[in-house]
């Protein structure tokens, strides 16, 4: 079954994936990177450049330099699953994103695999492996 656990705890990490999103959204780097662990870890097999950083001031310094590439960026995400168990839980999430790149409008999709933990009451993302599923170019107007 994709969603087990506590309801109120579903919620939460729903609530965490939307706080991401529109922190993405709004380019904040503070917002953002108060949705990680201390000790997170952050894969994107699909960038081999980048590969995995591991904490969060080290996540949200790539972050950072990596958003001056996606100006005017829309970025989606939706849970497909959410298994809880006790103050852990597993995620995985679909992202939708609109950005323009050297004059050229685009949209990705992807997915997170991700683990959640629950420190002091609040549900954080301990690791993320993004995955691309999708890219196109939008199409030029007339």
């Amino acid at each position: 079954m994709p969603y087990t656990g506590p309801c109120e705890d579903r919620l939460a990490l729903r609530e965490l994936l939307e706080t991401y999103a529109d922190a993405v959204t709004r380019r904040d780097p503070q917002d953002w990177g108060d949705t990680w662990a201390e000790d997170a870890e952050w894969s994107l097999p699909d960038y081999p450049e980048i590969g995995t950083t591991k904490g969060r001031a080290a996540i949200v310094a790539m972050w950072t330099e990596a958003m001056k590439a996606y100006p005017g960026i829309m970025f989606e995400a939706w849970p497909g699953s959410i298994e809880v168990s006790g103050n852990t839980a597993t995620m995985r999430s679909y992202t939708a994103e609109v950005y323009d790149q050297d004059g050229v409008t685009l949209r990705d999709r992807g997915v997170y695999e991700d683990t959640c933990v629950k420190i002091g009451g609040e549900w954080l993302f301990k690791s993320r492996s993004f995955r691309n599923i999708h890219r196109q170019q939008a199409p030029k107007g007339c």
